[in-house]
Protein backbone atom coordinates (compact mmCIF):
# COMPACT_ATOMS: atom_id res chain seq x y z
CA UNK A 1 0.00 0.00 0.00
CA UNK A 2 2.84 2.47 0.69
CA UNK A 3 4.46 1.50 -2.20
CA UNK A 4 1.15 2.18 -4.07
CA UNK A 5 0.88 5.70 -2.72
CA UNK A 6 4.40 6.70 -3.56
CA UNK A 7 3.87 5.63 -7.25
CA UNK A 8 0.25 7.67 -7.06
CA UNK A 9 2.70 10.82 -5.56
CA UNK A 10 5.43 10.64 -8.13
CA UNK A 11 2.88 10.60 -11.15
CA UNK A 12 0.76 13.60 -9.81
CA UNK A 13 3.85 15.72 -10.14
CA UNK A 14 5.24 16.63 -13.49
CA UNK A 15 7.97 13.81 -13.31
CA UNK A 16 9.39 11.48 -15.68
CA UNK A 17 8.79 8.08 -14.90
CA UNK A 18 9.16 4.76 -15.96
CA UNK A 19 6.04 2.38 -15.61
CA UNK A 20 6.23 -1.57 -15.42
CA UNK A 21 4.70 -4.48 -14.43
CA UNK A 22 2.02 -4.11 -11.37
CA UNK A 23 2.71 -0.52 -11.48
CA UNK A 24 0.56 -0.34 -14.99
CA UNK A 25 -2.30 -1.28 -12.94
CA UNK A 26 -1.62 1.55 -10.36
CA UNK A 27 -1.96 4.75 -11.98
CA UNK A 28 -5.01 6.44 -12.87
CA UNK A 29 -3.47 8.15 -16.28
CA UNK A 30 -6.62 10.58 -15.94
CA UNK A 31 -5.31 12.05 -13.23
CA UNK A 32 -1.58 11.39 -14.04
CA UNK A 33 0.87 14.73 -14.59
CA UNK A 34 3.79 12.67 -15.20
CA UNK A 35 5.34 12.29 -18.39
CA UNK A 36 5.35 8.52 -17.94
CA UNK A 37 7.30 5.48 -20.46
CA UNK A 38 4.82 2.34 -20.08
CA UNK A 39 7.17 -1.28 -20.77
CA UNK A 40 4.48 -3.75 -20.45
CA UNK A 41 4.97 -7.54 -22.42
CA UNK A 42 2.39 -8.89 -24.25
CA UNK A 43 0.70 -10.05 -21.29
CA UNK A 44 1.14 -7.38 -19.35
CA UNK A 45 -0.47 -4.63 -22.22
CA UNK A 46 -3.67 -6.95 -22.98
CA UNK A 47 -4.12 -6.74 -19.02
CA UNK A 48 -3.86 -3.34 -18.93
CA UNK A 49 -5.78 -2.56 -22.01
CA UNK A 50 -8.67 -4.83 -20.18
CA UNK A 51 -8.48 -2.90 -17.05
CA UNK A 52 -8.96 0.20 -19.35
CA UNK A 53 -12.17 -1.14 -20.86
CA UNK A 54 -10.83 -2.87 -24.30
CA UNK A 55 -10.82 -6.69 -23.60
CA UNK A 56 -7.90 -8.40 -25.59
CA UNK A 57 -5.83 -11.43 -25.24
CA UNK A 58 -2.58 -11.57 -25.24
CA UNK A 59 -2.11 -13.57 -28.85
CA UNK A 60 -4.00 -10.69 -29.73
CA UNK A 61 -1.62 -8.50 -28.52
CA UNK A 62 1.49 -10.29 -30.06
CA UNK A 63 -0.44 -11.00 -33.50
CA UNK A 64 -0.82 -7.04 -34.01
CA UNK A 65 2.11 -5.15 -31.75
CA UNK A 66 1.54 -1.83 -33.40
CA UNK A 67 -1.64 -1.82 -32.80
CA UNK A 68 -1.89 -2.69 -29.32
CA UNK A 69 0.78 0.18 -28.47
CA UNK A 70 -0.72 2.67 -30.31
CA UNK A 71 -4.10 1.72 -28.37
CA UNK A 72 -2.69 2.15 -24.96
CA UNK A 73 -0.55 5.44 -25.81
CA UNK A 74 -4.12 6.75 -26.60
CA UNK A 75 -5.70 5.36 -23.76
CA UNK A 76 -3.25 6.73 -21.42
CA UNK A 77 -1.80 9.28 -22.94
CA UNK A 78 1.51 7.92 -22.27
CA UNK A 79 4.57 6.51 -24.26
CA UNK A 80 4.42 3.18 -24.55
CA UNK A 81 6.76 0.89 -25.23
CA UNK A 82 5.78 -2.95 -25.88
CA UNK A 83 8.33 -5.64 -25.12
CA UNK A 84 8.32 -8.44 -27.57
CA UNK A 85 10.62 -10.04 -30.24
CA UNK A 86 10.02 -6.72 -32.08
CA UNK A 87 9.54 -3.99 -29.39
CA UNK A 88 7.28 -1.23 -30.42
CA UNK A 89 7.25 2.05 -28.99
CA UNK A 90 4.43 4.23 -29.71
CA UNK A 91 3.58 7.64 -29.05
CA UNK A 92 0.02 9.67 -29.81
CA UNK A 93 0.39 8.35 -33.71
CA UNK A 94 3.65 7.74 -34.07
CA UNK A 95 5.32 4.10 -34.02
CA UNK A 96 8.68 2.18 -34.44
CA UNK A 97 8.93 -1.30 -34.46
CA UNK A 98 12.96 -2.76 -33.90
CA UNK A 99 14.37 -5.36 -36.02
CA UNK A 100 13.76 -8.50 -34.39
CA UNK A 101 15.91 -8.49 -30.91
CA UNK A 102 18.93 -10.66 -30.20
CA UNK A 103 17.38 -14.39 -28.33
CA UNK A 104 19.17 -13.61 -25.19
CA UNK A 105 17.11 -10.58 -24.40
CA UNK A 106 14.22 -13.39 -23.58
CA UNK A 107 16.06 -14.53 -20.45
CA UNK A 108 14.50 -13.13 -17.35
CA UNK A 109 15.02 -10.26 -15.89
CA UNK A 110 16.45 -8.46 -19.31
CA UNK A 111 12.91 -6.30 -19.03
CA UNK A 112 13.79 -4.96 -15.89
CA UNK A 113 17.75 -4.03 -16.80
CA UNK A 114 15.61 -1.91 -19.69
CA UNK A 115 13.87 -0.33 -17.54
CA UNK A 116 16.48 0.42 -15.92
CA UNK A 117 18.56 1.86 -19.09
CA UNK A 118 15.73 3.31 -20.03
CA UNK A 119 15.33 5.42 -16.37
CA UNK A 120 18.83 6.40 -16.69
CA UNK A 121 18.49 8.18 -20.06
CA UNK A 122 15.46 9.94 -18.71
CA UNK A 123 17.40 11.00 -15.46
CA UNK A 124 20.39 12.07 -17.58
CA UNK A 125 18.02 13.97 -20.16
CA UNK A 126 15.26 14.89 -17.82
CA UNK A 127 16.19 19.07 -17.98
CA UNK A 128 15.83 18.20 -22.10
CA UNK A 129 12.88 16.52 -22.21
CA UNK A 130 10.96 18.59 -19.97
CA UNK A 131 11.86 21.51 -21.89
CA UNK A 132 11.55 20.12 -24.88
CA UNK A 133 14.97 20.24 -26.29
CA UNK A 134 15.13 16.16 -26.54
CA UNK A 135 12.47 13.84 -27.46
CA UNK A 136 11.34 11.54 -25.13
CA UNK A 137 10.24 9.43 -28.29
CA UNK A 138 14.29 9.84 -29.06
CA UNK A 139 15.93 8.96 -25.50
CA UNK A 140 13.89 5.59 -25.30
CA UNK A 141 14.45 4.46 -28.62
CA UNK A 142 18.19 5.13 -27.83
CA UNK A 143 17.97 3.15 -24.71
CA UNK A 144 15.95 0.31 -26.66
CA UNK A 145 19.16 0.31 -28.95
CA UNK A 146 21.61 0.25 -25.96
CA UNK A 147 19.99 -2.67 -24.52
CA UNK A 148 19.90 -4.81 -27.79
CA UNK A 149 23.99 -4.21 -28.50
CA UNK A 150 24.78 -4.93 -24.51
CA UNK A 151 22.66 -7.89 -25.34
CA UNK A 152 24.38 -8.91 -28.44
CA UNK A 153 27.84 -8.36 -26.78
CA UNK A 154 27.38 -10.16 -23.45
CA UNK A 155 26.18 -13.08 -25.99
CA UNK A 156 29.51 -13.42 -27.34
CA UNK A 157 31.18 -14.61 -24.61
CA UNK A 158 28.51 -16.48 -22.58
CA UNK A 159 25.39 -17.90 -21.83
CA UNK A 160 23.88 -14.68 -21.17
CA UNK A 161 21.36 -13.70 -17.97
CA UNK A 162 20.12 -10.20 -17.38
CA UNK A 163 23.23 -9.32 -15.34
CA UNK A 164 25.25 -9.67 -18.28
CA UNK A 165 23.48 -7.52 -20.31
CA UNK A 166 24.01 -5.18 -17.92
CA UNK A 167 27.43 -5.31 -17.16
CA UNK A 168 27.76 -5.18 -20.88
CA UNK A 169 26.15 -1.94 -21.64
CA UNK A 170 29.52 0.33 -20.18
CA UNK A 171 31.34 -1.26 -22.66
CA UNK A 172 28.68 -0.05 -25.72
CA UNK A 173 28.76 3.44 -24.26
CA UNK A 174 32.68 3.09 -24.06
CA UNK A 175 32.78 2.04 -27.59
CA UNK A 176 30.14 4.33 -29.17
Amino acid sequence: AEQSARIRELVAEKNLVVVDAGALQIIDFKTCSAKCVLTPHAGEAATLLTSLGHSITRAAVEADPIAAALLITELTSQLTVLKGNRTVIAQDTKTYQFDPAPAVLATAGSGDVLAGIIGALLAGNAEDILSGDAELFDVVKAAINLQAKAAALAAKSSTVAALDIAEAIGQVVAAE
